[in-house]
């Protein structure tokens, strides 16, 4: 079955491709549904709404007109490339390796499988610097301590990629991911908004479960079968941390705590500065609608401290230069979200997201699938759609169109955040074992260092384990969180109204 996924996986377009293709199956979609009179009632006001075309005079015209416009008013574009200079000085001036080494070098033996797995989750900041660094470092600290490489690749490994869905802190993923939710909600409601916070508290939770499920599995179920490494790979050295790294780790700690205090007095007090002005509220305030300049700051103060410290930032072409090259990185994600943004925004136009949604929520009420049994779905459904499309952000513009408004029409109506966080949870199960994830080919690479036959399918049935418990104790975490009826985040409510 697996081989099968992989062939048809490596048959799918390029992400771009494929997001061109459905802006186009958009368009004529939109004039078939035009033609036969596609419509639905709306569930608040009772307003019928039919499928607008693309294709006649006012569609081209407004296509021609707006997309240009849909490019640069689309929320992911600008919160990721404002975000990334701050991803790309921390990144750039060595503090994120640096980072992991201290946790995993820091921690007692007994503990290091542990040291390992949390790592990872905290890595999820910058992933290129888990998958690249802590991946191979993994396996090199167990091979280094007698145990078998392959049990700590797979211990960073779950940390890094089934960590996508938790973290302590906010990332570069969650402003990409609240964003499209944003877009895809303002169908429904069009002065929603939804803060790249929105899944906090509950992707802090969903930490612990990473960390106890990928530990648990490690030492109970992998290493077991694992056994002894028989392999020649030479053991290497790991590189203990120097007193000037040291240093700017204490540093970038200070720099960090100097900007949450001064960021806590525009909030804490009752005159705080980024309060909301009139009702003095701090959820809907300026300081969450702007949480992504906190973000950058929180990444770009310890960054330039660590640098000065360390040397890695002399002055300010230096800094310019790490920002830059992070930046660099980023033109095929500008290219996609050109594409996908169209697709989005056809689909708002033409009526056809929101047509498909009431019908489609309609259908759900009418087989009586609601509640906790529809979110679980909506999880298995996420995690089988991932194990044919790598990308998580394009994965999500493609869904969130569809499914965000659908579950804000049933009753009771479900917040955005909440449809996010379950995709989420089913993206990063099934990251462990598909091969269409991006990195997945990286990670062949460093099995192959420990033993020339390790491949595909080694990297695969090491992982599923993970992916089946950590899947039944993450789902198990959604469920009781449902059942408690626990706000995912600032501003972040299981359901609306």
């Amino acid at each position: 079955m697996l081989d099968y996924v992989e062939i048809i996986g490596n048959k799918l377009p390029h992400p771009v491709t494929l997001f061109a293709g459905l802006a186009l199956m958009v368009v004529l979609i939109s004039w078939i549904g035009y033609l036969t009179g596609t419509s639905a009632q709306h569930p608040v006001d009772g307003e019928m709404i039919y499928a607008k075309s693309l294709l006649s005079g006012e569609g081209v015209r407004w296509m021609y007109e707006n997309i240009l416009h849909n490019f640069l008013k689309f929320p992911p574009l600008g919160y990721v490339l404002v975000v990334m200079v701050g991803i790309g000085a921390a990144e750039g001036s060595g503090l994120f390796s640096t980072m992991i080494r201290a946790l995993v070098l820091g921690a007692p033996k007994r503990l290091i499988t542990a040291a390992i797995v949390l790592a990872g989750v905290v890595s999820g900041l910058a992933v290129e610097a888990g998958y690249v660094i802590l991946i191979p470092l993994g396996a090199m600290i167990f091979h280094a301590l007698g145990r078998h490489p392959m049990a700590g690749l797979a211990a960073a490994f779950t940390g890094v990629s089934g960590g996508f869905g938790a973290n302590f802190f906010i990332g570069s993923v969650d402003p990409i991911l609240s964003g499209i939710s944003e877009s895809a909600a303002q169908m429904i409601i069009p002065d929603i908004v939804v803060n790249p916070a929105v899944n906090y508290y509950f992707m802090i939770a969903s930490s612990f479960v990473v960390l106890l499920a990928g530990t648990w599995v490690t030492e109970k179920i992998v290493e077991p079968r694992l056994g002894a490494y028989k392999g020649t790979a030479e053991r290497m050295p790991i590189e203990q941390m120097t007193l000037k790294e040291k240093k700017g780790l204490r540093n970038a700690g200070w720099a960090l705590l100097v900007t949450l205090a001064i960021l806590a007095i525009t909030v804490i007090p009752e005159n705080g500065l980024f309060r909301d002005p009139e009702s003095g509220s701090v959820l809907h305030s300026p300081f969450f609608r702007g949480i992504i300049i906190g973000i950058l700051l929180m990444f770009f103060f310890p960054a330039l401290a660590y640098g000065i410290t360390v040397g890695t930032i002399r002055n300010d072409k230096d800094l310019v230069r790490h920002i830059g090259k992070s930046m660099s990185t980023m033109g095929g994600y500008i290219v996609l979200v050109f594409f996908a943004a169209q697709f989005v925004y056809f689909f708002n136009y033409s009526n056809l997201g929101i047509i498909f949604a009431i019908k489609g929520a309609n259908t759900l009420q009418s087989i009586g699938l609601t509640g906790i049994p529809l979110i679980v779905g909506f999880v298995i459904l996420s995690a089988f759609i991932n194990m044919f499309m790598g990308s998580a952000s394009a994965k999500w513009a493609i869904m969130a169109p569809v499914f965000v408004p659908m579950l804000m029409l049933i009753d009771p109506p479900y917040h955005p955040g909440l449809t996010q966080a379950a995709f989420r949870i089913g993206d990063s199960l099934t990251n462990l074992i598909t091969p269409m994830m991006s990195y997945f080919a990286l990670i062949v690479t460093f099995a192959e260092k420990y033993d020339r036959r390790y491949g595909i399918g080694t990297i695969i049935s090491t992982m599923l384990p993970y992916t089946i418990i950590l899947g039944i104790a993450w789902i198990a975490l959604l469920v009781v969180w449902m059942l408690l009826g626990v706000p995912l985040g600032p501003d972040g409510p299981l359901y609306i109204g």
